[in-house]
């Protein structure tokens, strides 16, 4: 069943929206200012008495150089010094998270992200990584999903050699694009012989999984040439693959004002790179996930979708789900029980509030009944395709169809268009349906016709 996505062009036209990629529901611009450091207090306090295993994120906000098309939170300086004072309150709010913990409470997950995280020193990540195991019941018997974000143009062998020593056992590696032309036209120069030597050196050191991050829709692209760039990574062999469309949202970020739109491919071009990468990554054995994500048959997430276990968030897709998850770190997210919150996205506010000694929790909500309900829902279906009513009902002690009544006629016209099948028991995202699936979590969404649509990317 999960093998089949049927390629519906027609389909795709009429239902490829701008919306949210549900990390979470309710998402991130929902969050308000009233949720603060009391709320995280809190929620940190049951998640002790719990006993939650944890997951933890790491944000490194620091590049050496800027890549034009990235909407990440970050700090492009050639100044390594400039992450010192940031690394001295990372370890501050470590220190400060920790002792509202419990020392039984196993990470499972850990994942540094950025910026660019090995923009910092062998030293630094040696320290952070110390640090991190003091206060935190780190494993260390390599059964943990420790993964880090890799631009190859930042790492050597020694690099690699070093993370896997410190417990990372997971790589995913930035490549966008192997096109010169492309890579001019958004500041990113990294050649086929680099990433391929962090690949050799993290298949050699045995890291667990390699996954690679390409971007369609940039400018200079080509269906002809990207589907080289697809083709030269098949032959990488990477456990996973992320597939994102390009968002060019200048007004809202940035570095992309420094590419020129009329370079980027008209939106017919667009649909047709995707269709051929989908066809080239079946054709060499890869997994559809959703949401952009391939994978190998053997592969964790795979595996999870076929038991019906994957589950998704700010990590992405994850079979670490269960966890706690406590973001570390300038603009990081948190989600502990019903609790999400983020810590100030300003540099400059950040550190200055853990000077302080105070958290940095800037914003955040806390989910009530119906929050919970179609979190549910939609974690079904942007995981498994499939939503099982009675499941929900049993769960939550709600008539699905009661509940959920005014959302039938949606649901009738998109079975009518093939991309659902809707009976009284459940629903099943079909082949034609499932690169479209965030059409059919919209449906669900309690908040969305409030929510100015600019602020997401299109479907496909």
């Amino acid at each position: 069943m999960l093998d089949a996505i049927r390629w519906d062009t027609d389909l795709i036209r009429r239902y490829d929206l701008a919306g949210p990629r549900y990390t979470s529901y309710p998402t991130a611009v929902q969050f308000h200012s009233q949720v603060g450091t009391f709320d995280l207090l809190h929620a940190l306090r049951e998640s002790r008495k719990a006993l939650r295993p944890l997951s933890l994120y790491v944000h490194v906000p620091f590049c050496a150089n800027i890549c034009y098309y990235c909407a990440c939170n970050k700090v492009i300086t050639k100044d390594r010094g400039r992450a010192l004072p940031y690394l001295q309150r990372l370890e501050q709010e470590i220190q400060l998270i920790a002792c509202h913990l419990d020392p039984g409470q196993k990470v499972e997950q850990l994942h540094f992200g950025g910026g660019t995280p090995t923009f910092l020193s062998h030293d630094e990540l040696r320290q952070l990584m110390g640090h991190l195991r003091q206060h935190f019941n780190l494993l260390d018997d390599d059964s943990g999903d420790y993964g880090i974000e890799i631009d190859p143009r930042e790492a050597d062998w020694s690099t690699m050699g070093l993370l896997r020593e410190l417990g990372f056992n997971r790589v995913s590696i930035g490549l966008q694009d192997l096109d010169p032309a492309v890579q001019r036209a958004v500041n990113r120069l990294q050649s086929l012989e680099e990433t391929r030597a962090v690949i050799e050196a993290a298949r050699t050191l045995q890291f667990r999984s390699i996954n690679i991050d390409l971007i369609y829709g940039l400018p200079k692209q080509t269906p002809d040439n990207f589907a080289r760039t697809v083709e030269e990574v098949i032959n990488l062999q990477p456990d996973r693959l992320s597939v994102f469309n390009y968002a060019h949202l200048p007004e809202r970020f940035m570095p992309q004002r420094r590419i020129n739109s009329h370079e980027l491919p008209a939106p017919a071009e667009k649909l047709q790179m995707l269709q051929r990468t989908i066809e080239q990554l079946t054709a060499a054995g890869y997994r559809y996930i959703g949401m952009d994500h391939f994978a190998l048959p053997d592969d964790e997430l795979a595996i999870a979708q076929e038991e019906s276990t994957l589950q998704r968030n700010f990590q992405g897709y994850t079979t670490h789900g269960h966890c706690d998850l406590i973001g570390l770190g300038v603009s990081a997210i948190s989600q502990i029980g019903d609790l999400y919150c983020q810590n100030s996205s300003d540099l400059t506010q950040y550190q200055n509030l853990l000077g302080g000694a105070q958290l940095a929790t800037s914003r955040g909500l806390v989910c009530n009944q119906d929050d919970r309900v179609r979190r549910e829902v939609i974690q079904q279906l942007i995981c498994n395709f499939s939503l099982d009513f009675e499941a929900i009902e049993q769960q939550f002690n709600i008539d699905f169809r009661g509940y959920f009544g005014e959302l039938w006629p949606q649901l009738q016209a998109m079975t009518e268009d093939g991309l659902i099948k809707l009976s009284n028991e459940n629903i099943e995202v079909l082949p034609a349906g499932r690169l479209l699936v965030r059409s059919v979590c919209m449906v669900f969404d309690a908040y969305l016709e409030q929510q100015n649509r600019q602020r997401f990317s299109r479907v496909i």
